[in-house]
C-alpha cells in the first residue's frame, strides 16, 4: 500500500512542527513538502535528517512540484480558507486545525468539497479528551438552564474565544434545543468582565504565560453544579487525532466537521 502523500501548510509554526514531525514517524504516512509565509530557504529538513522536501512560502508553486493526497493547515482561518480554495480545486483532501473558522468559512468549505469530490475534515480541537468533553458537555446540556465556559490559553494565542469554546457552547445550544439561561447583571462596574455570551453561555477567556491549553464547561442547577474540564499539557495530545484525519480524510468526500464522527461519537 502506497504512503498517504502529505503537504502541510503552517510548515515552520508550533503545530507545524509537531505535525510534520509525526508524519514522518508514521510509516503509512510521507512528507512531500511544507508551506509557510516566513519561509527563507527552499527545502525542508525533516526531524530525523533522513531527506528534505520543498519548502516555500506559495502554495501555488510549490503544489507544482509535489502533489500531496492531503494539506494539513494549521496557519490563520484567512490563510486556510485562501489555500482551501486553491487545493480542492486540484482534488487534494484538507484537513484544518487551525482556529477561527466561521459559518460562512464551512458553508464554503462544503460546497467546494462536494463539487470537487473530495474530502475536508474540520475540528476546533484535535486533542482527544477534548472531544470527549464536548460530548459529555452535549449531554449535560440536555439537564441544565445554566451554563458558563472558561477557556484558558496561552499569551500569544492570536484569537478569543476559542474556536474550541464558541463550538462547545454552539452544540450545547443545539443539544438542548433552546438558549441557556443568561443572568442579566445589574451593575457591571468592569466592562467585559462577564465575558461574552452564545445561546446564553457565557465565554471567558484567560491569555496567560505558562499555560497551554485548557477548557471548564460548569453547569448551574439549584443547589449545585456539574464541571466537566480538559487540560492539555503538551502539543503532542493533538497527534493521534490529527493522524487519525489525515488517514480517514482519503475515504470521504465533503465536509466532516469535529472529531466526534471519525470516534463514532454522534
Amino acid at each position: 500500500m502506497e504512503p498517504i502523500t502529505v503537504l502541510v501548510h503552517g510548515a515552520l509554526g508550533k503545530m507545524g512542527r509537531e505535525v510534520t514531525a509525526a508524519i514522518c514517524r508514521d510509516p503509512e504516512l510521507e512528507l512531500v513538502g511544507g508551506v509557510d509565509v516566513k519561509a527563507t530557504q527552499e527545502q525542508l529538513i525533516l526531524p530525523d535528517d533522513s531527506k528534505k522536501v520543498p519548502l516555500s512560502s506559495d502554495l501555488s508553486s510549490l503544489l507544482e512540484i509535489c502533489h500531496p493526497k492531503v494539506l494539513v493547515d494549521f496557519t490563520i482561518a484567512e490563510a486556510a480558507i485562501s489555500a482551501v480554495r486553491i487545493v480542492l480545486k486540484q482534488g487534494i483532501n484538507v484537513v484544518i486545525g487551525t482556529s477561527g473558522i466561521t459559518d460562512d468559512n464551512l458553508k464554503e468549505i462544503e460546497e467546494l468539497s462536494k463539487a470537487n469530490k473530495v474530502g475536508v475534515i474540520v475540528a476546533p480541537n484535535f486533542a482527544l479528551g477534548s472531544v470527549i468533553l464536548l460530548h459529555l458537555a452535549k449531554i449535560g446540556a440536555k439537564f441544565f438552564d445554566h451554563a458558563e465556559i472558561i477557556e484558558l490559553h496561552h499569551h500569544e494565542k492570536a484569537d478569543a474565544p476559542s474556536g474550541t469554546a464558541l463550538a462547545t457552547a454552539r452544540e450545547m445550544s443545539k443539544s438542548k434545543g433552546k438558549a441557556f439561561v443568561y443572568p442579566l447583571t445589574k451593575k457591571e462596574t468592569l466592562s467585559g468582565t462577564r465575558g461574552g455570551q452564545v445561546d446564553g453561555v457565557s465565554i471567558h477567556s484567560v491569555r496567560l504565560l505558562g499555560l497551554m491549553a485548557s477548557q471548564e464547561v460548569i453547569f448551574g442547577a439549584p443547589g449545585q453544579t456539574l464541571s466537566l474540564r480538559h487540560d492539555t499539557i503538551s502539543r503532542e495530545c493533538y497527534i493521534p487525532g490529527i493522524i487519525m484525519a489525515i488517514k480517514e480524510v482519503v475515504k470521504r468526500q465533503g465536509l466532516v466537521y469535529g472529531l466526534e464522527t471519525l470516534l463514532n461519537l454522534r
